[in-house]
């Protein structure tokens, strides 16, 4: 299921990506040839409008826009007047970067429709009473300390308690503390937990004096917890504070990224704040189970991801060529088609190594 639900969304994201592409190419009066859905082998033809032919194809793993002209490859005799390269190349420019414009306007949606439907967050009291799936969620565990020796991670939801003469099944932070700490330490408590991926389980820990610097004397278990639920917001409200909630994301995507391709180059890059299709894929199947709100959420720091990746100026992504344009139009003639390929697949290369890279990290990851 985690695998089917990854496809449908990198489908997804790359589809909207594609259809930026169409949408500016028909707007700039560029011939559009073919918009597909998956990757050829074409499967059949879904229709045909105009000089358009819309196609499924049996690698369902994305989508593409083919444009006249984009290639460079054009016959002897003159040239369509709509064809990519016949066009001014601000157009030509316009039309590069509409796919990155429409991942970064779908990631909005997606934050928007996120902060609707409500993802978990830690309630203050007043709104503990209108929230929904009001939960104890673990938010912090002390190193060494009996909640950490027992397996409580941060995340992890407490269901209930039990010391052998008291049982807490609340989720009042102040009340799990005083229960913790009533036992005196005598009792080795028992923890329903619920942990991150869905599983649940019983934890056995004995709360112990000195865990706590502040208060020595209480017997604790070394576990900060705090009640946290869903709480919706208004379509107004969500509409702003999904545009805040966007750009602060695309700016830390944007820093994240310049740290970790510069880092490329100079063989310091940090591999474990990256993920490849393996670890994406278990972050959206992770995402999926806890609601929608988390898989929109996720879906959107996907799509930021992949709208500024293009803008890269490297070979075969959509920023190198945009580079290619703008040199075109400094120079003010066509780079040479021999020297474009050439360039184009020594930048294939790279980014396939890269991809290899990170994938194999993300396996090594799991089975270490």
């Amino acid at each position: 299921m985690e695998i089917l639900i990854f496809i449908v969304v990198i489908v997804a994201l790359i589809v909207v990506h594609e259809f930026g592409h169409f949408v500016a190419a028909k707007l700039s009066g560029m011939r559009v040839d073919e918009f597909g859905l998956g990757y050829p082998p074409r499967a059949l033809t879904i229709a045909k409008k105009g000089e358009t032919i819309y196609t499924l194809n049996w690698l369902p793993f994305g989508g593409f826009v083919k444009i006249y002209g984009e290639d460079g490859k054009l016959p002897d005799t003159a040239p369509d007047p709509r064809s990519f390269s016949s066009r001014p190349r601000i157009l030509q420019a316009l039309v590069l970067v509409a796919g990155v414009t429409m991942n970064l306007l779908f990631a909005y949606v997606l934050i928007t429709s996120a902060l609707i439907a409500g993802t978990p967050r830690a309630l203050a009291d007043a709104e503990v009473a209108t929230a929904q799936q009001v939960e104890l969620a673990v938010a912090n565990v002390l190193p060494d300390s009996p909640a950490a020796q027992a397996g409580l991670s941060p995340g992890d939801i407490i269901l209930s308690a039990e010391d052998g003469h008291n049982v807490f099944s609340g989720t009042d932070p102040v009340a799990f503390t005083k229960f913790v700490s009533n036992g005196g330490g005598n009792a080795t408590i028992a923890l329903s937990v619920r942990h991150s991926g869905g599983k649940e389980t019983v934890l056995f820990a004995r709360p112990t004096t000195g865990v706590i610097a502040s208060d020595p004397l209480r017997p604790a278990l070394g576990v900060e917890v705090a009640t946290i639920g869903v709480v919706p917001l208004s379509f107004g409200a969500a509409v702003v504070e999904g545009a805040q909630l966007t750009w602060e994301a695309t700016k830390l995507t944007a820093v994240g990224l310049w740290y970790f391709f510069s880092g490329v180059f100079t063989l310091s890059a940090d591999l474990s704040q990256v993920a490849g299709p393996v670890g994406i894929a278990g972050a959206v199947g992770a995402a999926s189970l806890q609601g929608m709100g988390y898989l929109f959420s996720i879906m959107a720091i996907i799509s930021i991801n992949l709208a500024l990746i293009n803008l890269i100026p490297v070979p075969a992504l959509d920023g190198g060529r945009l580079l290619f344009v703008i040199i075109e139009g400094i120079i003010r003639r066509p780079i040479k088609p021999a020297i474009a390929n050439g360039i184009n697949t020594i930048g294939f290369v790279f980014l396939i190594l890269l991809m290899v890279v990170v994938t194999a990290h993300d396996i090594f990851k799991i089975v270490g």
